[in-house]
């Protein structure tokens, strides 16, 4: 698709300055931009790229009074809502599947459909499952014995859902995602023979996904040992991702790449766990709290604290240990000093 500077402008209730018939055909970030491409501000930090940048049109703050490269600018009260904005005016609307079942698709007994669903090759409802209305399933998904899954969700090619979870409305799983496979539960016993034996702990709970949950692919979520794994309403998590058993996520939290988190531990509402932390089991993380990247938790985080390291601590006490090297540094050329003023004082002794 290609528009005008012009009718950006329009749409995106801005104010035009420069050329407002430099055509756009495609939306890049700052440093990848050509000819033809819209790209924005949004951040301070990125602001050095506005001098180097080969975009035709960029989206700015009103207040940006910066050097800028690129001779037409859309001023904007905000950058990142407007180029999201944007992103679908020049974006073709991803493809919407007609309701029906493909011919290849295994429906198992007593399976309840609502209105319009989709379900694709090679999928298998298994029975006593419920779909609800305009809710998509796409190739080679399994969706286990009395699953419930609601309304308008979608579930990407090869996702699985084991029997007896439940899921909300509205929800997304992208390709590979596994809810409600085994935790990780053993018990060691000695048999009459004096063996050992690695003997598994049924898992017999169910996962449980809030409304709004979306889900990254080839993540898992395990079912609970008893009871119920449960991540609430609008929680976000990213790609290759571990949740373990009975683990509980509140409401509007966030979890990132590569994070494990261990069996029956807590997070509450609001909280980010950034990349690759790593949560141990039975542990309680607070309402709006943060864990840095490659952080190694192991104790409870208080309400709204920032933790970060191996063991991880508050972000304060991380920043001081990052400035102790310095200090040593400094203590050793104050020492050097005071060791050539002591060696004066005895020379003239």
């Amino acid at each position: 698709m290609t528009i005008n500077a012009a009718a950006i402008a329009e749409k995106l209730k801005g104010t035009l300055e420069g050329d407002p018939a430099v055509e756009i055909t495609a939306l890049s970030g700052l440093a990848e931009a050509r000819a033809g491409d819209v790209s924005f501000l949004a951040n301070d930090k990125y602001e050095r790229l506005m001098t180097q940048t080969k975009a035709s049109a960029v989206v700015v703050a009103r207040a940006w009074r910066g050097v800028s490269a690129c001779r037409t600018l859309i001023r904007v009260d905000n950058p990142d809502k407007a180029f999201a904005e944007l992103a679908t005016l020049l974006t073709p609307a991803p493809k919407r599947r007609q309701p029906g079942i493909h011919h290849t698709a295994v429906i198992g007994a007593g399976v309840k459909l609502g209105q319009d669903v989709y379900v694709g090759p090679y999928a298998v409802i298994d029975d006593g499952a419920s779909i609800g209305d305009r809710t998509i399933i796409e190739a080679q998904c399994f969706v286990g014995s009395d699953v419930s899954i609601g309304s308008d969700g979608h579930l990407y090619p090869q996702v699985a859902i084991r029997e007896g979870c439940r899921i909300g409305d509205r929800v997304i799983l992208h390709c590979g995602v596994v809810i409600g496979g085994d935790g990780y539960g053993y018990n060691i016993e000695v048999g009459a023979d004096g063996m050992i034996k690695v003997v598994k702990i049924p898992q017999i709970g169910i996962v449980e996904l809030g409304a709004d949950v979306e889900i990254g692919a080839n993540t898992t979520v395990d079912r609970a040992r008893f009871g119920r794994t449960r991540l609430g309403n609008h929680v976000k998590l990213d790609n290759l991702i571990q949740i373990g058993h009975n683990v509980q996520i509140g409401d509007y939290s966030g979890v990132m790449a590569q994070t494990g988190i261990a069996g029956s531990t807590q997070i509450g509402s609001g909280c980010i766990i950034w990349s690759q932390a790593g949560i141990t089991g039975h542990i309680k993380i607070n309402d709006r709290a943060q864990v840095g990247p490659r952080a190694g938790v192991s104790k409870d985080v208080p309400a709204g604290e920032y933790v970060i390291g191996e063991p991880a601590v508050t972000k304060r006490e991380w920043v001081k240990t990052l400035s102790a090297p310095r200090q040593v540094e400094k203590l050793k050329e104050r020492v050097a000093a005071l060791e050539v003023r002591l060696a004066k004082l005895e020379g003239a002794n």
